[in-house]
């Protein structure tokens, strides 16, 4: 191409003067954000939680790229927007993510390639992952200023499509497809991931739901005995199983109990009761809650169940909980069971804003290992909103608003004798926040 010629042909002319485009502005970064990111990370030390799981194979005189330091590069990879490890190849020589991994963007050595980084994800083996998956959970506790007195623990799988020969993948009649049901476990108060396990493409059973909360309620309890513990799920986890289970391990819980002619029997008369309220009350729309003992014939004993009633113009609806908690139907159902609605925007977060569902690899242990880093990714980014005044409209934003805004941002970055110098753009709309934030994160509140 000639020195002049438009890399862009087509270009409109500006002020009667041509427009030329090319790659060759030098060290450019548009990813100056994850320099803010890469702070949260060391004091979170997830790449150093994570590589300690890890026995690394390699001869130690040939390693050029530590564990950590690629667990890191990949890690803010994927919060950054580039969650395929084909992207390491064109940004192992971007300035700002050497920096962030600990290089100088200049001088020193390029990050690892993409062949290194897929012999990374495959390398942990069953033992590494539960190591991995105790490590995360160790992160969420170490998370907390103070032990709390009470977390709410929402859980729920989540429909993840794959298109090849993985394995676990199964189809899914609901679905309509092959795929993983990954379980995700988030603390409701918070938001912030305590678990995303990978499983086959079938609805999980109730002895799998209650090994599951072993696991993940026996981790928290051996760092925090004493605290109280609510679980919630919809009816695919009211299973007799998870409910006995955490009956005997003083956890209280609150499922989803799916209709049957047993239980709508049961609420005939709150029904009748409701649709007449509607049409006396000339309402659009009444709903009136009560309560009963109600024993499954799988069940061994009796449980509490609340019924949720709702007479509208399309006629009759009821819901069904089945709750050890104490409290009003009302508040049980309405205030309580329904909150767990979040849950599915945290999941949506995880899958849609930092595309969890990439679960590409033939080996179900990489597919694994991949989903541990998309939730350290997604640690960075809540951790990061996080550090946002309360009152501040990052506080709720979604993760891809804070990645678009926060992390997408232009810079020359020049490595001199004794300094680097990265230079952002004069008008970058966000100043104030980003000088904000990259202090709360050098310095954590």
């Amino acid at each position: 191409m000639a020195e002049n010629a438009p890399f862009l042909p087509g270009l409109s002319p500006v002020g009667g003067k041509p427009v030329h485009v090319a790659f060759d502005g030098g060290r450019l970064t548009s990813d100056a954000g994850v320099l803010l990111l890469a702070e949260i990370e060391r004091q979170l030390g997830i790449a150093e939680r994570l590589a300690r799981c890890l026995t690394d194979p390699r001869a130690p005189e040939r390693v050029r790229h530590t564990l950590a330091e690629m667990i890191r590069f990949r890690v803010l990879l994927i919060a950054a927007g580039y969650p395929d490890a084909n992207d390491c190849d064109s940004l192992r020589v971007d300035p700002a993510f050497k920096m962030s991994v600990g290089r100088l963007p200049e001088s020193e050595e390029d990050l690892c390639s993409q062949p290194t980084m897929c012999r990374l994800e495959n390398l942990p083996g069953t033992v590494a992952l539960k190591r991995m998956m105790a490590a995360m959970i160790a992160l969420f506790c170490d998370s907390f200023p103070e032990v709390p007195r009470r977390i709410v623990l929402d859980i729920d799988d989540s429909c993840d499509p794959v298109h090849g020969g993985q394995q676990l993948a199964l189809f899914h009649a609901y679905y309509d497809e092959r795929c993983f049901l990954p379980i995700h476990v988030y603390e409701a108060t918070t938001g912030k991931p305590v678990a995303v396990i990978l499983r086959p493409g079938k609805t999980p059973d109730g002895a799998e739901v209650a090994r599951v909360l072993r696991h993940v309620v026996g981790a928290i309890r051996r760092r925090w005995p004493r605290v109280d513990i609510l679980v919630r799920g919809d009816s695919h986890y009211g299973r007799p199983e998870a409910m006995s289970w955490c009956e005997r391990n003083r956890v209280a819980y609150l499922f989803g109990l799916a209709s049957n002619k047993v239980l709508l029997a049961r609420v005939a008369g709150l029904t009748e009761a409701a649709a007449l309220e509607r049409v006396e009350g000339e309402a659009a729309k009444v709903r009136c809650f009560g309560e009963f003992p109600y024993a499954a014939k799988s069940w061994d004993v009796e449980r509490r169940v609340i019924a949720r009633v709702e007479a509208s113009d399309k006629g009759a609806d009821s819901r069904f909980v089945v709750t050890n908690l104490a409290g009003t139907p009302r508040w049980l159902y309405e205030v309580a069971y329904c909150a767990r609605g979040q849950a599915e925007n945290l999941v949506k977060a995880h899958k849609v804003h930092l595309a969890s569902d990439r679960t590409s690899c033939s080996k179900a242990t990489a597919n694994q290992f991949r989903l541990v880093l998309h939730t350290a990714a997604y640690w960075l980014l809540h951790t990061l909103r996080g550090l946002a005044p309360k009152a501040s409209f990052w506080r709720d934003a979604q993760l891809d608003t804070i990645r678009l805004a926060l992390i997408k941002v232009a810079a020359r970055v020049t490595e001199l004798t004794t300094r680097i110098k990265v230079a952002l753009p004069s008008s970058y709309p966000n100043r104030d926040s980003l000088i904000l934030l990259a202090a709360r994160a050098a310095r954590p509140p």
